[in-house]
């Protein structure tokens, strides 16, 4: 079994339409106290990286969560760690997470949501991936700005137990300038932290010893190639994406589920360390040729089986151990799960004496009886887990394997009777269907002047093989500092999300602004992680004319008559009579008019 208690892994083996503005600044805050930093990761659609593995495959821890009991998720009996054996999950020390580091966890999903809204990254799910490679940066061991007080490093990738990785850093992350090793509280290894590092404390580097720069970079790692972190395919290729394990896979499974029950903050470094770490892992120091400190001598262990008598050279007789003639189940008795995934519950039993006491070291077996393709972690039917001093046996993460119907977990020790756990694997449904195409069903440009509205709204077509898509969910982002949407409150807020397109495959947008600058924008909408870009153009707003009066002179002249009268009056000349000549008419006198008077 690779996976047990106290154990570490020593080598990674081979899922009507409302439109609701989700307000996300992309500029928020990243941590306390330092400035805002852009998204820079990949965009929605992007491919993975050619990482094999983002920590290389390198070991983890395979502590297990407390078991839970049936019908109250939140509630823990007997195990180690809870005290005094029950109590609500979130009251767990195993529950509690140090400060800094659960902030940097919210805060991570909150910048992922921003730049990638259709991967709906939940924070429980980097918590588990924490727990697993770094117990949650070694219990919270880390400043106020999240930088780890010690590095943390796993182990020389030569070869020997572990995958051969050659130097990519010249030991700039790791210290190692011949072999890499996985950095920082999320186990990058310096190839992978090179392509996918982030800056989520906004202090201008990119630290893989940062728990909000490792934490923001795990986030969109998970989220490359348009993964949908609500749906389980996408969520575990994510999770193999970081170790291609199943049991890693399974291991990280069962710590988000519980999570997801209830989780509380604690201070800074009295989170809950993994209890057994070993030297050869993330406790080693960069030397480069896989050495191991020095560890100082064992002291010598006394003999318990008896007590020798001074002088006399007798032993007592050891005392008898506790005789198991019960086996109690703890937890659920009925376990349920989906085909092709991990059953929630683990059988888990308590083995008891006659008079009720608890057995401890006592060898508990789990074996699979029935029809049905549910194995234990390496395939197997059945696997053996020794009781610890409250005498609880827990068996290992169940899957559920590809077949559907019933059967049978049946636990047994020596001297007891078997109890036995009622399993069924329910059929898996076929995925819904994703959006393979994303289309305008308008082909107008979208143009508005600086500081006004576009005209009309932004409506998209989903279509799956050529055929409208009904309950695809789709997001939008404007790239740039310029056109925006309005919440409610009229704040300007650049991204949206919650729309889900229609019976004939449509939704519209919120309507758009523009902003106060003139130039060319792109509006990026996501549905199902499929993008589409669409061009927004903004145009100077017209120039006003000018509101003072001309200083030209008038042309025309004025129209008041002057004030002043004249002096003199003007001098009239007197008329003048023509001169007539006087004509004489034939025969007759001279007339005076000059006209010929005829002769009588």
């Amino acid at each position: 079994m690779a996976a047990q208690f106290g154990r570490r892994l020593r080598k990674g083996a081979t899922t009507t339409a409302v439109a609701a503005i989700a307000v996300a600044a992309l500029s928020a805050s990243q941590a306390p106290g330092a400035a805002g930093t852009t998204y820079d990761g990949q965009t929605a659609g992007a491919k993975p990286g050619p990482e094999s593995a983002a920590t290389g495959n390198s070991p983890y821890y395979t502590d297990l969560p407390p078991l839970t009991t049936p019908g109250a998720p939140d509630a823990s009996i007997g195990m180690p760690g809870t005290g005094d054996g029950g109590g609500a999950a979130v009251g767990t020390p195993e529950a509690g997470l140090p400060a800094t580091v659960l902030d940097a966890y919210k805060k991570a999903q909150t910048a992922v949501e921003a730049a990638d809204p259709s991967c709906r990254l939940p924070w429980q799910l980097l918590a588990a991936i924490g727990k697993v490679e770094s117990g949650q940066a070694r219990g919270g061991q880390v400043d106020a700005q999240g930088n780890t007080l010690t590095p943390i490093l796993g182990p020389v990738l030569n070869g020997v137990g572990f995958a051969n990785i050659k130097d990519t850093d010249n030991g700039a992350y790791d210290g190692d300038s011949t072999y890499d090793r996985a950095v920082g509280p999320m186990q990058f290894i310096p190839s992978t932290w090179a392509r996918n590092g982030k800056d989520g404390n906004g202090d201008g580097k990119k630290d893989p010893n940062n728990i909000y720069d490792a934490a923001l970079a795990a986030g969109h790692y998970l989220c490359a190639g348009s993964r949908d972190m609500t749906n389980p395919d996408d969520r575990d290729k994510a999770i193999l994406s970081y170790n291609r394990s199943r049991e890693y896979l399974r291991t990280v499974l069962s710590w988000y589920d519980f999570y997801n029950r209830g989780t509380h903050s604690v201070p800074d470094g009295t989170g809950v360390q993994p209890r057994t770490p070993t030297p050869d892992s993330h406790t080693r120091t960069p030397n480069g040729n896989g050495a191991t400190p020095p560890v100082a001598p064992t002291p010598p262990v006394t003999p318990t089986p008896g007590t020798t008598k001074p002088g006399a050279g007798q032993t007592t007789p050891p005392t008898a151990p506790d005789t198991a003639a019960a086996l109690k189940a703890v937890g659920a008795t009925k376990l349920t799960a989906v085909a092709g995934e991990d059953f929630a519950d683990r059988p888990g039993v308590q083995v008891l004496t006659k008079a009720g006491r608890p057995v401890a070291g006592a060898k508990v077996e789990f074996l699979v009886v029935g029809a049905t393709e549910a194995r234990f972690p390496g395939n197997a039917l059945r696997t053996a887990v020794t009781t610890d001093k409250n005498g609880l046996a827990t068996a290992p993460v169940l899957a559920a394997g590809d077949r559907a119907g019933a059967f049978v977990v049946r636990a047994s020790t020596p001297g007891a009777p078997a109890a036995e756990f009622w399993a069924t694997v329910t059929a898996k449904q076929a995925p819904a269907p994703k959006a393979d195409a994303l289309t305008r069903t308008s082909t107008t440009a979208l143009k508005a002047e600086a500081g006004e509205a576009f005209a009309g709204t932004v409506e998209v077509r989903a279509t799956a093989d050529g055929k409208a898509l009904k309950g695809s969910k789709v997001s939008a982002v404007v790239v740039g500092v310029g056109p925006h949407f309005q919440a409610a409150d009229g704040t300007a807020v650049r991204t949206v999300g919650g729309l889900v397109t229609g019976a004939d495959g449509t939704v519209a947008l919120p309507k758009l602004y523009a902003g106060p600058k003139a130039g060319t924008y792109v509006l990026r909408v996501v549905a199902d992680g499929v993008a589409l870009n669409v061009t927004l153009t903004v145009t100077a707003a017209p120039t006003t004319p000018p509101t003072t009066p001309p200083t030209t002179p008038p042309t025309t002249p004025p129209t008041t008559p002057p004030t002043t009268p004249p002096t003199t009056p003007p001098t009239q000349e007197p008329t003048k009579e023509p001169t007539k000549t006087p004509t004489k008419s034939p025969g007759g006198s001279a007339s005076p008019s000059g006209s010929v008077s005829p002769k009588p």
